[in-house]
């Protein structure tokens, strides 16, 4: 069976809730709808305090090239436009609602009727992506990327298929299983429309063979559509990861960021994304609910949810009987990744398939201990990293040193930290190590390697500079070396003095400055 080539953990999946039908949660009283749900910039809100709302009112429109809109799930009143604390306790802009009520704006067709492309042969590729800008839809397995930008073509790549992720390989959470069993006819059109968006004729769907029932009831549902197949893929963990997904399902492997899948012609899809774009093309409907898991051994009641976003935590977790009598630990998503949180009044977000929440035992840590260099974190990672050296960096804040070393690449999916037998926080180091991961060139910021990126544009001026020679002799010569000695000293005086950084001059980007300076300037300028 087919799965990803480097590392690997086989977790117990405790899948409590996959033979539990989901149910839609009851409305909240009042509504909160952070403004970050997404990769990018924030929302704008377009509704001000005492406005009306229904459900699939626009209440804060996208606020740059990467964002979304974000619209109403219930009908009310706008209470407030405040911070509220989000998942990781920091304080977000937030649209609070009253609700009263449960009107829908009419232009949602709440129909259980099931569109198809060959009954609207007029959407278009560029008209599906509009549509799917329009409602907001992002990622809806945690990354948040707004879709259409996946969609729209990047330069130097071209997509060969859509990939739909339905592995779910996070222990505990069911949410796209029970969306793919009981959505299936859904979630096949909207692979359908994103094939048609991303102008490719080849479709999947990886489905983990932990999940036998929704793999044999896609196979028959797509049995008679030759370009799509669906992938039973080992239940091995993070099968789920997009990298992972395409190694398994196409046998390519994504190089490290910035490259993205669509560097080796796949668009990677969650299947609950694929069911929002279905709703979103076809009836109308913004993305304002979704399916969550609310799972956990020693709870009473564990369930799968369709919820409103916006709803309190809370109140899905009254729902299945609340806490348990003993010490918990309440994880936003599941217990490889999961985040711990201190409150349950955060709201569901678009980006949230479920809450796991660990019980007596469970929810304590070990004690750690001394690494015993026993390099089962480099074995299990499934980037070909070293988990332990890219912490210790992190721990020591050696931040050049952990991009040299990719830090960048981890995707955090905590298979270092689960392996490690002296229980170290490995995982907890690496993502402190990445959220202070910001460029130390002044010019340059973000992830990306400098180095790799700066150097490239010095090859591709050296052909100018070799002709500026040519052509003006020694004085092209000596402006060069004028130009990139000032530049160094600039840079050097910039970063240490008034920045207060260490110095970056081998970053390369002083002597790309140099360079465009000395092609820029006459050869004959007097010094």
């Amino acid at each position: 069976m087919k799965t990803f080539r480097i590392g690997g953990i086989y977790p117990t999946a405790n899948k409590l809730t996959a033979d539990v039908p989901t149910i839609e949660a009851e409305l909240p009283e009042q509504a909160v709808f952070p403004l970050s749900q997404h990769i990018g910039d924030p929302a704008i809100p377009v509704v001000r305090k005492g406005e009306a709302v229904k459900v699939g009112t626009l209440i804060a429109e996208a606020g740059g090239i990467i964002s979304a809109p974000i619209y109403s799930s219930v009908s009310g009143t706008v209470l407030k436009i405040d911070t509220v604390s989000d998942e990781t306790g920091n304080a977000r802009p937030s649209i609070v609602i009253n609700v009263e009520g449960d009107e829908w704006e009419p232009s949602i067709d709440r129909s259980n009727n099931l569109e198809t492309l060959v009954e609207h042969t007029e959407l278009t590729p560029d008209e599906i992506i509009n549509r799917i800008k329009w409602a907001g839809v992002t990622g809806m397995g945690g990354a948040g990327m707004p879709t259409y930008v996946k969609l729209t073509t990047m330069p130097y790549t071209k997509a060969e298929c859509v990939i739909l992720n339905g592995v779910e390989c996070e222990p505990y959470i069911t949410a796209d299983y029970r969306l793919m069993t009981e959505r299936a006819d859904e979630v096949l059109v909207g692979l359908d429309l994103l094939m048609r968006a991303a102008k490719v004729e080849r479709g999947y769907i990886g489905i983990g063979a932990n999940m036998p029932s929704a793999i044999a009831l896609m196979q028959q549902k797509a049995a008679n559509d030759d370009r799509v197949e669906i992938v039973p893929l080992q239940a091995k963990y993070p099968q789920g990861g997009e990298k992972q997904l395409v190694d398994a399902v196409l046998h390519r492997q994504v190089p490290a960021p910035p490259a993205v899948t669509a560097n080796v012609g796949a668009i990677v899809i969650n299947v609950a994304t694929a069911f929002a774009v279905y709703e979103a093309v076809m009836k109308h409907k913004p993305l304002f609910e979704r399916y969550v898991t609310v799972s956990g051994k020693e709870m009473a009641h564990p369930a799968n949810f369709l919820v409103r976003i916006g709803t309190p935590i809370r109140q899905l977790i009254d729902a299945c009987g609340g806490l348990p009598v003993s010490d918990n630990k309440i994880l936003w998503g599941g217990p490889m990744r999961g985040v711990s949180l201190d409150t349950l009044d955060v709201p569901v977000v678009k980006g949230l398939a479920g809450l796991t929440i660990m019980s007596g035992s469970e929810a304590h840590r070990h004690t750690p201990e001394p690494c015993i260099r026993c390099a089962k974190c480099v074995d299990v990672c499934p980037m070909g990293l070293e988990p332990y050296l890219l912490a210790r960096l992190s721990m020591l804040k050696k931040r050049q040193r952990a991009e040299r070393e990719q830090i960048t690449s981890c995707i955090e999916c905590g298979s270092c930290q689960f392996a490690c037998p002296s229980y170290r926080p490995l995982l907890d180091y690496i993502r402190t190590g990445k959220e202070g991961m910001e460029s130390l060139s002044p010019h340059m910021h973000g992830g990306d390697c400098i180095k790799r990126n700066t150097y490239g544009v010095i090859f591709a001026l050296v052909p100018a500079l070799l002709m500026a020679v040519f052509s003006y002799g020694l004085n092209a010569i000596y402006l060069g070396c004028y130009s990139l000695l000032s530049c160094l000293l600039a840079e050097w005086g910039i970063t240490r003095y008034l920045m207060r950084r260490p110095c970056t001059l081998a970053d390369g980007t002083a002597v790309i400055t140099a360079l465009v300076m000395t092609l820029c300037l006459p050869a004959r300028t007097p010094f």
